[in-house]
C-alpha cells in the first residue's frame, strides 16, 4: 500500500535542502499547503454530499432527482452555489449584529478543526495528538456555542426556540458519543489517531471487539444522527414549527456557512465512525487469506477511507428519509432512558473483555 508520506517527505526535503529556506518558513510554507488542500476537500465534499443526499433521497421516494441542471443533473450543485454566493446579506433591526455575524464562523471552525485531525490515507494525516479523539470530541462541541449565538443574536422566538432545542439535543448526545468512543479507545489502550488505524491492521474494530464493539457503533449512528441535527432528530429545524429554526433570519453567504457545515458535519461523524470501527484507511484483511489480504492492499488507502466515510453517511441518511421526526420529549427519552445506560453498561463489559484478553486477536 503506497505511503504518502514519501510525498509530504519530499516536499520538505525540497523546500529545506534544495530552497535552502528556514526551518521556520519550510514550516509556515507547509502549513499554508495543508490548509489550502483541506479547504478544497471541505468544499468539495460538501458539494458531493449535497448531491449524493438528493440522489439517495430521490432513490428512496422513487424519484428521479436533479436531471436538468448540467448531464445527470451534476451542475445544480454550481447553480446553488452561484446563487447563495451573490444572494443579499440581511441583517434586522433589534439584532445583536456583531453575535450575528460571529455565529456562523463559530459553526464552520468547529467543524473544519475537526476535519483536519481526520485520517485520509496511509502518511496522509495533517496533524495527530496523543489524545487526538479527545480533541475531537473538544472541537465538536465547540459547534453548539455558535448555534445558540445564531438562535440568542437574531432576536426572534422561533431561533430561540430552535437554538435551545438544538443546544439540549447536542449536549445529551455528546454523553453517548463519547461512551461509544470511549468503548473502543478502551480496546485499542490508546486515543491517538494513527494509534487507532494501526490497531486495526489485522482486523476491524467492529469485528474484534465482539458484541459491545457493534452495539457501540448502533449507538454512535443514532447518537452521531442526533448530534448532526439530522432526521429524524432535526427538531431544531422543524419547519412546521420553528419555520427553519436557529438559521431563520440568515440569508446569502451566512446561511451558506450553516448548509455548509450541516454536510461536513455528516462526513465528520462518518469518518470518526470509519476510524473507530471500520479501521479507517486499513484495507479488508481476514487472517488466513492471504492472497485475498494481499488484493485488498492494492486498493489505494484514501479509497477506503472516503468509502467507509460515504458508507457510514449512506446509513444516516437512510434514516433521514425512512423515519418521521420525532418528539422533542421522545427524543431526549431515547437518549437519557436507554442510550446511556446502554452505554454505561457497554463500556464495562469491553472493559471486563479487555482485562481478561478475551477480544478477538488478543
Amino acid at each position: 500500500m503506497f505511503d504518502f508520506s514519501v510525498v509530504t517527505g519530499w516536499i520538505d526535503n525540497f523546500l529545506t535542502n534544495t530552497c535552502g529556506m528556514a526551518p521556520w518558513l519550510t514550516t509556515t510554507i507547509e502549513c499554508v499547503l495543508v490548509a489550502v488542500c483541506l479547504l478544497l476537500m471541505y468544499t468539495v465534499l460538501a458539494m458531493f454530499y449535497i448531491m449524493y443526499e438528493r440522489w439517495v433521497c430521490a432513490w428512496f421516494q422513487c424519484r428521479r432527482g436533479p436531471l436538468r441542471v448540467g448531464p445527470w443533473g451534476l451542475f445544480q450543485i454550481f447553480a446553488d452555489v452561484i446563487k447563495m454566493l451573490i444572494k443579499e446579506v440581511i441583517t434586522l433591526w433589534g439584532t445583536d449584529k456583531f453575535l450575528h455575524k460571529l455565529a456562523p464562523y463559530f459553526v464552520i471552525v468547529a467543524s473544519m478543526l475537526v476535519f483536519a485531525c481526520l485520517p485520509w490515507g496511509k502518511g496522509l494525516q495533517a496533524i495527530d495528538f496523543n489524545v487526538g479523539i479527545f480533541f475531537m470530541m473538544a472541537a465538536s462541541s465547540l459547534g453548539v456555542v455558535g448555534i445558540l449565538l445564531a438562535g440568542w443574536s437574531s432576536n426572534s422566538k422561533y431561533t430561540l426556540i430552535g437554538a435551545m432545542r438544538s443546544g439540549a439535543q447536542m449536549i445529551s448526545y455528546e454523553l453517548s458519543i463519547g461512551l461509544a468512543m470511549l468503548t473502543i479507545v478502551c480496546l485499542a489502550g490508546t486515543m491517538s489517531v494513527n494509534g487507532l488505524v494501526e490497531a486495526q491492521s489485522d482486523t476491524w474494530f467492529i469485528f474484534k471487539g465482539h458484541v459491545p464493539a457493534f452495539i457501540a457503533f448502533v449507538i454512535y449512528v443514532i447518537a452521531a444522527t442526533a448530534e448532526t441535527n439530522r432526521g429524524p432528530f432535526d427538531l431544531p429545524e422543524a419547519e412546521h414549527e420553528l419555520t427553519a429554526g436557529y438559521h431563520t433570519e440568515y440569508s446569502g453567504i451566512h446561511f451558506g456557512f450553516f448548509y455548509l457545515a450541516e454536510y461536513l458535519n455528516l462526513f465528520i461523524v462518518s469518518g470518526i465512525a470509519a476510524l473507530l470501527f471500520l479501521g479507517g484507511w486499513q484495507p479488508l484483511h481476514v487472517i488466513g487469506w492471504d492472497g485475498f489480504n494481499a488484493a485488498m492492499d492494492y486498493i489505494p488507502s484514501s479509497l477506503w477511507f472516503l468509502g467507509k466515510a460515504i458508507f457510514v453517511s449512506f446509513i444516516i441518511i437512510w434514516f433521514k428519509w425512512s423515519f418521521p421526526r420525532v418528539r422533542i420529549d421522545q427524543m431526549l427519552a431515547l437518549e437519557w432512558r436507554y442510550l446511556m445506560p446502554i452505554g454505561l453498561v457497554n463500556l464495562v463489559v469491553m472493559a471486563v473483555l479487555v482485562s481478561y484478553k478475551l477480544y478477538f486477536g488478543n
